[in-house]
């Protein structure tokens, strides 16, 4: 039995993302899909004492209405230093600030990535390595890609030698279902309820914030929190 996960990468994702990592067995980075502006794959909620605030890496989208997200490039280095400066400012009371800046912010420093996908992979790596997330992480390039929603990635998963396929419950709007079926493959869906809340600043409690929010204020403990990272 292999179970496999199959979704775009996005930028610092919230603690659902990675639960969903730890869940499978190949967890593939689909970002031969086309990028859509104002979503995931560039931006992401941090908590400060007004709220919530977005941090998003500028993209050049202009004239690029069909690019895909792997081809999508970053403009500029400037955001690196201010995404930072949001993390420090608004974090650096946290508990475990210290610990997790001490992997983080050398990331932050580099500047050395030119393209969303590149950046999104690398922090998305060094997350699973904080929590011993042991998943294997693949590009959907890595594998032959088929025309049809469904048939890619039914495809993908067996390519990879899936025998199950985790999905996320928006996908129950186009996927059918009997494609997954007639290949052999278990079709799951992803349940993303029943998270406790952690200890949090800033007032209100927010689930849908990047899951650094939990690793500043619990670090170790992050998984007592989480429902598949142990």
């Amino acid at each position: 039995m292999k179970k496999v996960a199959i979704v775009q990468s996005n930028y610092i994702p919230w603690k659902g993302y990675f639960d969903m990592i730890a869940a499978v067995d190949e967890f593939i980075l689909y970002d031969d899909m086309q990028y859509t502006k104002r979503d995931w794959r560039n931006r992401n909620l941090i908590k400060t004492p007004q709220g919530v605030q977005w941090l998003t890496v500028p993209v050049l989208v202009k004239g690029k209405f069909q690019q895909k997200i792997r081809d999508t490039e970053i403009d500029g280095t400037d955001w690196a230093a201010a995404h930072w400066k949001a993390m420090v400012q608004n974090y650096r009371r946290a508990p475990c600030f210290a610990e997790i800046a001490s992997w983080l912010e050398p990331i932050y420093v580099e500047g050395l990535f030119t393209h969303i996908s590149q950046l999104n992979r690398r922090l998305i790596e060094a997350i699973c390595q904080y929590l011993k997330i042991k998943t294997t992480i693949k590009n959907s390039w890595d594998y032959a890609l088929l025309d049809g929603k469904t048939e890619r990635l039914a495809h993908l998963c067996a390519q990879a030698g899936g025998t199950e396929y985790i999905s996320g419950p928006a996908a129950k709007d186009y996927i059918e279902e009997k494609i997954f079926t007639e290949m052999g493959i278990e079709l799951t869906w992803f349940d993303y309820s029943g998270y406790s809340e952690h200890p949090q600043l800033w007032g209100e409690f927010s689930h849908g914030v990047t899951i650094l929010d939990l690793l500043f204020n619990c670090g170790n403990d992050s998984p007592k929190y989480m429902r598949y990272v142990r």
